[in-house]
């Protein structure tokens, strides 16, 4: 697509195992990501989700295709990746002795942020995620709930067109990952491009515009929810999921056949 703000082309990233000899994680994806959309990264552990993430986020190389933020390549101008892209994990950690003000100057600077309008941005965020109360207390103080919101914002303190979001509700209580959900809905209604890696199948089913169905390391179909039920034949996207994974082992044609093109991918 031409307004695409992300691209994947033949993404690879391989490792050397001891036991296993070379292991390829990602094994040549390909799929796009546009302005006020969020695209789910549907797979289970191991399936290929982070490293794929990682590498769009520059924290680590690919080893063969491109990939390109905001019209800049990962592998050629990482620091404008960098300055366009706001990273969330649940296990990233915040610096437990700066205070949750601190904590979002720090980001906002660090990310190249005008430096004249930092103050006004650390406090609409801290407004917003309403931590007025806590702003000035230490990280390591804090509630689990208040951290969530303090790493929330510390993603979005440069205000990136680009948010990747990886695994965000990873061992939070509902409440929390129901705040998390909404958080990430106003994002994508604000025009932000959204990447979503999940192994839940509710939270794709709530939050994606389309899902990619990624699986040891290959993506296995690409569409809207509707696209994936029509293609499938089935309703729940657990079972949809079910049904592609199940396919590859059919054959060893299997899965570079449901592959390409995914449902909703053709002309893309």
């Amino acid at each position: 697509m031409e307004n695409a703000m992300v691209r994947v082309e033949g993404l690879q990233k391989s490792f050397w195992d001891e036991s296993r000899g070379e292991v390829r994680a990602v094994d040549g994806i390909d799929f796009d990501c546009r302005p006020g959309e969020i695209f789910g990264l549907l797979g289970a552990n191991g399936a290929g989700k982070t490293t794929t993430l990682r590498m769009l986020a520059t924290i680590l190389k690919p080893t063969g295709g491109r990939a390109s933020l905001n019209g800049h390549d990962v592998l050629a101008e990482p620091e404008a990746v960098r300055r366009s892209l706001g990273f969330f994990s649940a296990s990233t950690a915040l610096y437990p002795r700066l205070t949750g003000r601190e904590t979002l100057e720090f980001f906002a600077r660090i990310n190249q942020y005008p430096p004249d309008r930092v103050a006004e941005r650390v406090d609409s965020l801290i407004d917003r995620f309403g931590i007025a109360e806590y702003a000035n207390a230490r990280v390591e103080k804090l509630s689990s709930g208040m951290k969530q919101k303090i790493s929330i914002a510390r993603t979005i303190a440069h205000d990136p067109p680009i948010l990747i979001f990886d695994e965000p509700t990873v061992g939070l209580d509902v409440m929390a990952a129901i705040e998390m959900q909404r958080v990430v809905g106003e994002l994508r209604d604000e025009g932000k491009t959204i990447i979503f890696s999940t192994h839940i199948m509710s939270e794709a089913e709530k939050l994606c515009d389309r899902i990619g169905i990624i699986h040891r390391g290959r993506i296995l179909a690409l569409g809207t929810l509707d696209e994936h039920r029509q293609a499938t034949g089935q309703h729940y996207l657990e079972d949809i999921f079910v049904h592609y994974v199940a396919a590859t082992g059919a054959g060893g044609g299997a899965a570079a056949a449901i592959g390409a093109p995914g449902p909703g991918e053709s002309g893309q």
